[in-house]
């Protein structure tokens, strides 16, 4: 009997889901028509599948792609899409991109799609919203407030740098992504677990790392053996990892409370572990996003910067004088302090315009809280909105020769309020990233040491493809030629 219904219900099941996902597309459409609200042009496409895969077909990261450039000539800079199985808003203007970004948590808030969620976590600080979300930022932003003053981590980041240039040294060729991934986990698992390359559980972190990376850019179907479901299982597997570690802290720390003269470490989990606003839960999450954040972004922005750098020897050469000043004024094996870093003026150019040439991270997902009238039409409550920053970072009209990778156009920049309208790498509001200036301090000490013992070039063949999110298509394949200046 109980075999007879099991088919049934599975067939009712998948009806309902269809049926919903086919109201999903055309009841917005049906009540914008009946209510008179005038949303923007647009077009919704297939019934459930909408335009999703035109949005995701692959194109270089430093171009806007068919699909935006064929909606924005025939819509117009903002339009109505039906992406992700909902509704959405498109905007490639960056008056709205910047309105929306500022009303974070009044108007609109952070609404990824679910399966997101699912590997990610609940917890996690790039899914919260609200004040969950202003209480782990505001933690974000301690944390790195105390990174910043450690004067062992600026000598952290440069041992890191050279132990990774140094195994180059006899090399003619090296897949520079994988270099460069190799450099921020080494950096981010030190200033987040206090963990070393050479320790089994950096090992065991990175394996699980890895898939869960595979993951987040995968078919979300949670079924045995998919990169999907095998990413939540390496998440968990990290978190029982880093909740095995918190214990260890606690067990050495019962240990050694007698002990006036032991040293705490001073990463963020030991930090971590005294924040009474946090649950074990979010703690665990905070680590899984400092690794994501450290990691990830830093790794592509330093790919970023080489792989432009390469294409224009004007830019490496007055990088070089600038890092050969610097070194200048040392000693031969003395560190980078933070005096140092603030002379490194034409490198924050660089890294500023491969941010706005690479566009490491191309849009955000938003969604409406209620109806919001912007110009002469409406976004409707409920609705998706997609801010695509890199469609101001490449818009002719806001920089001359968008196209081209011209650090030297960041020294005529001048009004900071008219700098964060149309350029926004980290995002921008309340859920600005907190460690971009970290992130930022990584890329300019490795260009530090790279400038000054290699030359390189790149393959004709390869280039950041953004699909949606964004990877050299062969690793970045670097033609090395070692040539130390001291």
């Amino acid at each position: 009997m109980a075999g007879s219904t099991f088919w049934p219900v599975v067939l009712f099941g998948m009806f309902g889901s269809l049926l919903g996902l086919i109201l999903n597309h055309f009841l917005p459409l049906m009540w914008l028509r009946l209510n008179g609200s005038p949303p923007p042009k647009g077009s919704f496409g297939w019934p459930i599948l909408g335009q999703t895969l035109a949005f995701l077909k692959p194109h270089p990261s430093n171009s806007l792609g068919a699909f935006l450039q064929h909606h924005c000539s025939r819509y117009g800079k903002v339009f109505k899409s039906h992406l992700f199985l909902s509704p959405t808003i498109v905007s490639c203007d960056q008056e709205l991109n910047y309105f929306i970004l500022q009303n974070e948590g009044k108007l609109f808030e952070c609404s990824y799609p679910k399966p997101i969620h699912g590997i990610l976590g609940k917890s996690s600080m790039l899914v919260a919203v609200a004040d969950t979300h202003k209480r782990l930022r505001n933690v974000a932003v301690s944390l790195v407030t105390i990174t910043k003053s450690k004067p062992e981590f600026l000598s952290d980041i440069e041992a890191t740098t050279i132990s990774i240039l140094h195994s180059w040294k006899d090399k003619s060729q090296v897949i520079f992504c994988e270099e460069a991934r190799k450099f921020t986990f080494n950096v981010i698992v030190k200033q987040v677990l206090g963990l070393t390359p050479d320790e089994p559980q950096t090992t065991r972190i990175l394996e699980d790392f890895l898939t869960f990376m595979r993951g987040l850019i995968s078919l979300p179907l949670y079924i045995p053996g998919t990169p999907y479901a095998r990413a939540v299982k390496a998440r968990r597997r990290i978190s029982s990892t880093v909740k095995a570690i918190i214990e260890e802290r606690r067990r050495q720390a019962a240990e050694t409370s007698t002990n006036s003269s032991s040293s705490k470490r001073s990463d963020f989990l030991e930090i971590l572990m005294d924040v009474d606003t946090l649950s074990e839960d979010e703690k665990v999450s905070f680590i899984l996003d400092s690794l994501l954040g450290g990691y990830e972004t830093t790794s592509l922005l330093i790919s970023m910067a080489v792989y432009f750098l390469a294409q224009s020897p004007s830019a490496l050469q007055q990088l070089k004088v600038e890092h050969q000043s610097i070194r200048g004024g040392k000693q031969k094996e003395e560190y980078l302090n933070w005096e140092d870093y603030k002379k490194m003026e034409f490198t924050q150019n660089v890294i500023n315009e491969a941010l706005r040439c690479g566009n490491v991270v191309k849009f955000v997902h938003r969604k409406a809280l209620k109806d919001v009238k912007f110009r002469d039409y409406l976004i409707p409550s409920g609705w998706k909105v997609l801010p695509v920053f890199s469609a101001a970072h490449l818009d002719p009209s806001l920089h001359a020769s968008a196209l081209e990778f011209h650090p030297w156009r960041w020294e005529k920049i001048q009004s900071q309020d008219q700098t964060c309208k149309r350029f926004t790498p980290f995002g921008g509001g309340s859920r600005c990233c907190p460690g971009s200036e970290l992130g930022k301090l990584e890329v300019a000490i490795f260009l530090h040491h790279l400038v000054q013992n290699f030359r390189w070039r790149t393959e004709d063949d390869d280039q950041p493809i953004a699909f949606p999110y964004v990877e050299f298509q062969r690793g970045l394949p670097l033609h090395l030629e070692h040539c130390p200046i001291n």
